[in-house]
């Protein structure tokens, strides 16, 4: 097998400022680099969280070691914002730069849902293991990084390239009660990852350097992005796609490796860089709201996948990542989004009550299985409350309160429901808030449009 060369830490020179372009200029490349740059910032949010600061309380392991929860998320977990709170997590973020890892799974029961998600270091997802895409057998799968060219040894069922030498290998494993849980541990027990030499029994490869992580701070997605952003190029090499745009970027000093002080640029070059970096942010909030096809107040989009899925653009790349980082390819999970009601209106759980009824016929199309969950607008969390219910899904579908034409209705409210009614409650913030319905495994009604979901009606 063959390494790749090791990155490098930041130790070239700072940029030169006396030959900066005009202030306009300025502005519209740091607009480009923020918007380009925003889903690197907000994994390294995740990894630095996850994998390098361990006083963090979000901290799950260090680099190649696989973790596992057998629990769900709840309001607690904040590193990623829209956490799914259906399956049980297992992770492991890949550091590919000394040698490939291989991930191996065991037999999982063909009726279990589980998949495993194969994400860049700059969200692009390249790769899936898993019911849908490899099936419930045992295997070895092997992930490889930039400039690895060995060969596939005997034992892999698959190969998969990452372009960045950090990959994040995200594990959903259905759970369909409390009482599976014990169930759920087992088949995370059988999952491993190991460098490809532990894989073959031979030495370890040369340990790639160590790194001087930079410590993530709210700064980090606003002022000190562009900074951030240079540290983080190193770690993601140039595809043919980026290299005009990347030859910009460096015309301000966005530059792999390079430092870059916004503090130390002159008064009317920094003036237009930060306000590059605010209109950039502005466009990405605003693209938020116009992301998919708008069907019952719902937006319906197919928002995440891999490089040829975003075909360049990058402003969409940047508001996935906004609302809902390390998304699915639709046909591995598809994510209606509200953010209104049936009648245009911000949900607001203070002083409002909703419904959301699914005809009988009409309940979400899966091969696997649905949600709803609820999170707070202004934050993309989920939402404490007295009965620590985040979501409505299709397993407490036979605990819930039915109609006489046997539909179903569900109440997203603050206030406790009617006694008859409250199996069916979503609990609100006393606030403005979100839905996002997850369907895993869509059938194909779901992802050309033949089915509506339901719309979100405001009662009071």
């Amino acid at each position: 097998m063959t390494a790749i060369p090791p990155a490098v830490t930041p130790t070239s020179p700072a940029v030169d400022t006396c030959a900066a372009p005009e202030s306009a200029r300025v502005q519209a490349i740091a607009e480009e680099a923020y918007i380009y740059g925003f889903p690197l910032l907000a994994a390294y949010k995740a990894m630095y969280q996850f994998n390098i600061d361990r006083a963090s309380s979000q901290y799950k392991a260090g680099f190649n070691d696989l973790v596992s929860e057998a629990r769900l998320f709840t309001p607690e977990d904040t590193a990623i914002v829209t956490p799914n709170s259906d399956t049980p997590y297992s992770m492991v973020q890949l550091d590919l730069r000394a040698e490939p890892m291989v991930l191996r799974v065991p037999t999982v029961e063909p009726h279990r849902y589980y998949s495993i998600q194969l994400v860049t270091q700059s969200t692009f997802n390249f790769g899936y293991i898993g019911t849908r895409a490899t099936g419930s057998e045992a295997g070895c799968y092997m992930v490889t990084g930039p400039g690895w060219n060995g060969e596939t040894p005997k034992g892999i069922v698959k190969t998969f390239a990452s372009e960045t030498h950090f990959a994040l290998a995200v594990y959903r494993t259905q759970l369909f009660d409390a009482d599976d849980l014990d169930n759920v541990r087992k088949v995370q027990s059988g999952y491993t990852a190991m460098p490809l030499s532990s894989f073959l029994k031979q030495a370890p490869a040369s340990a790639a350097p160590a790194i001087d992580f930079p410590e993530f701070t709210p700064d980090c997605i606003k002022g000190g992005s562009l900074a951030l952003l240079n540290f983080l190029l190193q770690f993601s090499p140039e595809s043919p796609e980026e290299s005009e745009m990347r030859a910009r970027f460096a015309e301000i000093g966005v530059v792999s490796a390079r430092p870059f002080a916004l503090e130390k640029l002159p008064p009317e070059t920094r003036a237009a860089v930060t306000a590059g970096i605010q209109s950039g942010y502005g466009r990405i909030q605003k693209k938020i709201q116009e992301i998919g096809t708008s069907v019952n107040g719902w937006r319906v989009a197919d928002a995440f996948g891999d490089r040829a899925f975003h075909k360049g653009d990058w402003l969409r790349r940047a508001a996935a990542a906004a609302i809902g980082l390390y998304g699915n390819d639709a046909v591995e999970a598809l994510y209606p989004i509200a953010l209104t009601d049936a009648a245009g209106e911000q949900l607001d759980g203070h002083g409002h009550r909703y419904t959301m009824t699914f005809a009988a016929d009409a309940l979400p199309p899966v091969h696997a299985f649905w949600s709803v969950t609820i999170y707070d607008a202004r934050n993309q969390m989920l939402v404490a409350n007295p009965l620590d219910r985040y979501l409505i899904n299709s397993s407490m579908l036979p605990s819930l309160t039915r109609n006489a034409d046997g539909s179903v209705t569900v109440h997203v409210q603050k206030d406790k429901p009617s006694a008859e009614t409250e199996a069916n409650w979503l609990p609100a913030p006393d606030g403005p808030f979100s839905l996002v319905m997850r369907l895993y495994l869509p059938r194909a009604e779901a992802l050309d449009g033949r089915w509506k979901p339901a719309p979100v009606v405001r009662t009071d």
